[in-house]
């Protein structure tokens, strides 16, 4: 029988569409063997390898309203080194994430952060999870950049924001969620905020990363929503989120079932 691997990529707020390939996946039975991600995508990544439902992940989103994600915004006032402290953050996944190591997940999962100083990947999969996901969240400028033994770490997007070749000897079908969007400006000319020429830079070179990874690991499924002018921090639109990525929805369902009609594999029935 053939493994699944899932690479999660990073995006910000646009990774909360995520939650709707998980349940496409949910729904059509299958199960993967492996999943990986990056920055929002190990967020999402990390309730899935844990045992949470599309469904139930999406629940949770929807329950969380404008004012809950306020709380979770602890801006760093004194010598900031980052917009956000992340400290509300890592106390919302201590509450609501199932389990809290990688040995309780129940799917293998592997996830990206970058050492800042040393430039280069870690890859975390053992030990504590929240430490790991908090790493891999560290957007430079919006979250303080976080310390583990010892190692500077931020963003994993700076290094790896689709980690699909940390798993591509580890399955046999590799499903890519590309979540990095687009930014259309309402004038050709339109001059960029500060704000908006940090961001459409970092998801330039991401993209160029991307694209070039896309040429050596070549996934068998890639999906790259549009997700238009969604940015970074806008999780009070998950809704609107969720159901801009209907069409790609059904693109990965279709996708699926025509590597099904080549019997290329059996789709893997869900443990009960």
């Amino acid at each position: 029988m053939k493994k699944i691997g899932l690479a999660l990529g990073g995006g910000g707020a646009r990774g909360l569409c995520h939650i709707e390939f998980c349940r496409a996946l949910d729904e059509m039975k299958i199960k993967p063997s492996i999943i990986s991600g990056t920055s929002i995508g190990s967020i999402i990544g990390s309730f899935y390898a844990a045992g949470m439902s599309g469904a139930e992940m999406k629940e949770l989103a929807e329950t969380i309203d404008l004012f809950e994600y306020g709380k979770m915004i602890d801006i760093s006032i004194l010598r900031p080194k980052g917009l956000l402290k992340g400290k509300r953050v890592e106390e919302f996944l201590q509450k609501h994430l199932p389990v809290k190591t990688f040995e309780e997940l129940k799917i293998p999962l592997k996830i990206v952060a970058a050492d800042f100083w040393n430039r280069k990947q870690i890859i975390f999969q053992s030990g504590s999870l929240i430490p790991a996901i908090r790493a891999s969240i560290s957007i430079p400028a919006i979250f303080e950049p976080v310390r583990i033994d010892g190692i500077i770490m931020v963003d994993g997007g700076t290094v790896n924001p689709l980690p699909m070749n940390i798993i591509r000897n580890s399955c046999d079908i590799l499903i890519a969620i590309d979540v990095s969007g687009k930014n259309v400006p309402s004038r050709k000319d339109q001059m960029p905020s500060i704000f908006d020429s940090i961001m459409m830079s970092y998801q330039i070179m991401e993209t160029v990363f991307v694209k070039n990874q896309l040429e050596i690991v070549k996934p068998e499924v890639y999906i790259k929503p549009d997700l238009i002018n969604i940015q970074i921090l806008d999780f009070h639109k998950s809704r609107e989120i969720m159901e801009s990525v209907k069409n790609d929805v059904r693109k990965l369902k279709s996708d699926l079932k025509k590597l099904k009609g080549r019997k290329y594999f059996k789709l893997l029935k869900r443990e009960v």
